[in-house]
């Protein structure tokens, strides 16, 4: 059987044990601190595993704490990096970085479309800055700020920027001058799946969610409008996202605002809002309802969309639906519920009450 090799003596005056604790206190890391600390106890007279339970590392950490000590004396309980002069990871480095974030690797002459931290070395060596590790480079990033985004996709509107500036401008004057007589209604149409939408949440570590989907899909359409003063929608459903839907919309608005002299209508450029069913409703109601284009791939102007990313985060993202019905109702429960707290309590908008 082999026997457990006893610790070397290591015996301490008062003197030297008061002054590796004082240095601990002053220490610029705990990591040094810790040594002063395993040292100062172990010359005190307690055994390398006692002084590894009161200081709650590994007894490893403090034998090679006081083989430092025995070799060397207190210096080389310092962080050796303390020595090795200024940092490379200055205000000009960080600046240097920024820059290189704001453009992309192939802007750069690089043929990688992302950015990697060895990529981001070879770039900065390349203008010039001093080399560092791939971990330093890392602390870096986190320095200023940087962290792994999703981009978002957009596709550039035709018209000349002048052109689009100046429609975006007279919609939105229209929409500010909303009126019980001539309303204002954004416009548009949502796709309800019930194969749920994944998305972010909340989690313990271990703790996966898992969200069941029926693996066959089905779809719902809505059509909503929106008025521009008070925010408060109406809708209409469909199975199929075709003119009959949003001509029901049509019909809906005019028979919900009959006073109305003129209903104005904000929406997109889909072909269901311009096609030849579509304008012989529009002539039907006698002109009561006009149509108002937004330019080509604008949807941030429609502030319905807004209203339909508030949806699916509140009801149709990981949802546990079984059926169609079901989700449909909360969706509606969710718009109308919506509609009685209005725009005044942000937080009871979010977190308004499913149909039971």
């Amino acid at each position: 059987m082999k026997r457990k090799r006893p610790d070397s003596p290591l015996r301490l005056s008062r003197t030297k044990q008061k002054k590796l604790l004082r240095l601990s206190r002053k220490a610029p890391d705990g990591c040094t601190a810790l040594r002063f600390l395993a040292v100062a106890k172990v010359g005190r007279g307690l055994s390398r595993r006692e002084v590894a339970r009161q200081l709650c590392c590994a007894p490893s950490t403090v034998v090679s704490a006081v083989q430092r000590y025995l070799a060397h004396g207190e210096e080389c309980l310092r962080d050796g990096r303390a020595r090795n002069g200024t940092s490379k990871v200055d205000e000009d480095f960080k600046q240097a970085l920024r820059e290189v974030l704001i453009g992309t690797p192939q802007e750069c002459g690089w043929q990688r479309p992302t950015w990697s931290r060895e990529l981001l070395c070879l770039e900065m060596g390349r203008r010039g800055e001093p080399a560092v590790s791939v971990a330093t480079k890392g602390r870096a990033l986190c320095a200023v700020g940087a962290s792994l985004k999703r981009p978002k996709p957009f596709v550039r509107c035709p018209w000349p920027r002048m052109k689009r500036q100046r429609r975006i401008f007279q919609l939105r004057r229209l929409a500010a001058a909303s009126c019980a007589r001539e309303p204002v209604f954004y416009v548009d149409e949502v796709d309800i799946h019930l194969n749920t939408k994944v998305g972010p949440d909340s989690m313990l570590k271990g703790r996966r969610r898992y969200v069941l989907t029926p693996g066959n899909n089905e779809k719902r359409y809505l059509a909503g409008a929106m008025n521009a003063k008070t925010r408060k929608m109406m809708w209409v459903k469909g199975r199929s996202k075709a003119s009959p839907l949003f001509i029901s919309l049509l019909w809906r608005l005019a028979a919900e605002n009959p006073r109305a002299r003129c209903i104005h209508l904000i929406l997109d450029n889909a072909s269901i809002h311009d096609i030849r069913k579509t304008r012989l409703t529009l002539a039907q109601l006698g002109g009561r309802i006009v149509l108002h284009f937004l330019p080509p791939y604008c949807p941030e102007e429609n502030r319905i969309e807004r209203r339909w990313l508030d949806l699916h985060a509140s009801v149709t993202r990981n949802h546990r639906c079984k059926s169609m019905d079901e989700l449909m109702n909360n969706v509606e429960a969710y718009l109308q519920a919506r509609n009685d707290c209005g725009e005044a309590s942000p937080a009871l908008r979010r977190t308004v009450p499913l149909a039971a």
